[in-house]
């Protein structure tokens, strides 16, 4: 069977590929084991990353203006979106493009081999699989409890890094991640963003419960529970690949769907969205080395300075994937705003220079 394009993967990523080629008149098969399972995971974006042509049923809520707290409060004069998972799914409507389900288990430019045997030929082929765990790779863990709230919805917390959550001061950090999800519910979710290892479920799940109760948040015991594990590096940047696969995955805060729905478009009409991404990908590995370098008691206080930079400098970090100048200026600016002793354990990480370190770290799950 020969095609424009074939995409292995259904998850967001490969999902908003099918649906953009389709919109560009391509045919489009797509493979996946599973591909009608419904996605559970709560996806979130800052607005202004968000495409024009997304469905207004894929959102969930908007706030205004996010909450952060390393030492002190932030509020972060940007927009923040959360996605109505299950509205996501069913706006990517994969109508005209030939679904299969399979592993794909062989994949090359133009070819595709499935778990049965079968061979898949196409123009262009797309590796959108995710990433797997592997061991000595970092990952981000989050566990979370989705509240009805009744009344007025409380705070959204990008970022609480309070320590109301019965550790004590040497112990790897942890914060708590708080949006409205819609309809009066809020997800409040305790996260560790890269860890190696990282901060095991179930620890999360008990500091989570002590916050909730440190701050008088009463629990009926049924409570939907959202559990989060993946790689925050591994992918290999590359026309190709796409999603988490692709290095889409932002490795110092663990987003990717929102920059995949982006580059989805570009993508399907041919073009290459890593052509002007790469430096800024290595840029923020190695912000991720920083991350891992810094130990439990400076992570508040390195928080507190990003988020009192400038809020464009903090979108050219977050969000800005083709802004080397941009990215720079950020990290620079963060860096001169930091103590001395943090300077020189980041400066040790991103140069792979020999620093006493301490291998896990805390941030967030957004996506």
């Amino acid at each position: 069977m020969s095609t424009d394009i074939v995409i292995c993967g259904l998850g967001p990523a490969g999902r908003a590929l099918a649906h953009r080629c389709l919109a560009h008149g391509l045919s489009v098969i797509a493979v996946d084991p599973n591909p009608n399972r419904q996605w559970h995971a709560t996806y979130a974006a800052w607005t202004d990353e968000l495409p024009s042509w997304l469905d207004d049923a894929a959102i969930a809520a908007t706030v205004a203006e996010p909450l952060a707290y390393g030492g002190r409060a932030h509020a972060i004069p940007r927009s923040y979106t959360v996605l109505d998972t299950a509205g996501l799914q069913r706006s990517l409507d994969l109508t005209g493009a030939t679904v299969l389900t399979g592993r794909a288990t062989a994949v090359n430019r133009r070819q595709v081999t499935l778990d049965t045997g079968r061979t898949l030929s196409a123009g262009r082929v797309i590796d959108a699989r995710g990433l797997a765990r592997r061991p000595g790779r970092a990952e981000q863990t989050a566990y979370g409890l989705v509240l009805e709230r009744p009344g007025p919805a409380d705070p959204a917390w990008f970022m609480d890094w309070r320590d109301d959550n019965g550790t004590g001061p040497t112990a790897p950090r942890s914060f708590l991640y708080t949006i409205p999800l819609g309809g009066g519910a809020m997800l409040y979710e305790e996260t560790c963003l890269a860890g190696a290892p990282a901060i095991e479920p179930a620890e999360l799940a008990r500091r989570l419960r002590y916050r909730l109760r440190a701050r008088g948040i009463a629990l009926r015991g049924d409570e939907r529970v959202e559990r989060v594990r993946f790689p925050v590096v591994g992918g290999s940047p590359g026309a190709r690949r796409f999603g988490a696969a692709g290095a889409y995955l932002h490795p110092a805060t663990g987003y990717s769907v929102a920059a995949a729905l982006a580059a989805a478009d570009d993508l399907a009409a041919g073009r290459n969205p890593w052509a002007a991404a790469r430096p800024v990908h290595h840029l923020r590995l190695a912000g991720l080395r920083a991350l891992l370098a810094l130990p439990p008691a400076e992570l508040p206080g390195f928080f507190d300075a990003f988020f009192e930079l400038d809020i464009d400098l903090q979108r050219a970090y977050l969000s800005g994937r083709t802004d080397p100048i941009g990215t720079v200026a950020a990290m620079t600016r963060l860096f001169a705003a930091l103590p001395r002793r943090t300077r020189a354990r980041l400066a040790a990480a991103t140069l792979h220079m020999p620093a006493p370190s301490h291998r896990r770290s805390g941030s967030v799950i957004m996506e």
